[in-house]
């Protein structure tokens, strides 16, 4: 009998974030636990540990990579405000349960820091090339306007019919200096 070949252990840390993500999109965070997913998984829970130290590793890497998708999803729009704005806003609504753990959950990321993560970087690049300035406050300011529309819509607390007026609005208080 040959040994049991060694996992592949960055096939294993995907394959658990494919599944974190889909438990929380279907069920919400609560229901994503180190003994769900590996009854999900058909693993036990020492192979998740294997991979992630704990359900807060789990969570950021979900976030992590929620990051360079939201990224990707930027970048691949025309770098002009509203498609960039509409890119973000699509992604947040496509995707709440990654959104949430991007900006809702407590994470162990840096954020606007040294040492904050390339992916964080990527998302906020993407945004600021959009909204050029010296600093980044403008790329600051347009994040927070986005993540506000984004929460409040995901929360039902806008109106729905309302969306494209809002996101109209927003890019236009948003880009009125550059006219002015």
């Amino acid at each position: 009998m040959s040994p049991r070949p060694a996992p592949d252990l960055d096939s294993r840390r995907d394959q658990v974030l494919r599944a974190a993500r889909a438990v929380a999109e279907s069920d919400g965070w609560s229901a994503v636990t180190m003994r769900r997913l590996a009854g999900e998984l058909g693993v036990t829970q020492p192979v998740l540990y294997s991979a992630f130290a704990g359900r807060q590793a789990l969570i950021d890497a979900v976030a992590l990579r929620g990051f360079g998708d939201l990224a990707a999803a930027l970048e691949a729009v025309d770098a002009a405000p509203l498609p960039r704005m509409r890119a973000y806003l699509d992604f947040a609504a496509a995707h709440p349960r990654v959104y949430e753990a991007m900006f809702s959950m407590p994470l162990g990321l840096p954020f606007a820091a040294d040492d904050t993560p390339e992916p964080l970087r990527q998302a906020f690049s993407a945004l600021h090339d959009a909204f050029p300035d010296a600093d980044g406050t403008r790329a600051e300011v347009v994040w927070s306007a986005l993540h506000g529309l984004a929460t409040l819509d995901a929360g039902g607390r806008l109106r729905p019919a309302h969306t494209q007026a809002r996101l109209d609005l927003a890019h236009r208080l948003l880009t009125e200096q550059e006219t002015s």
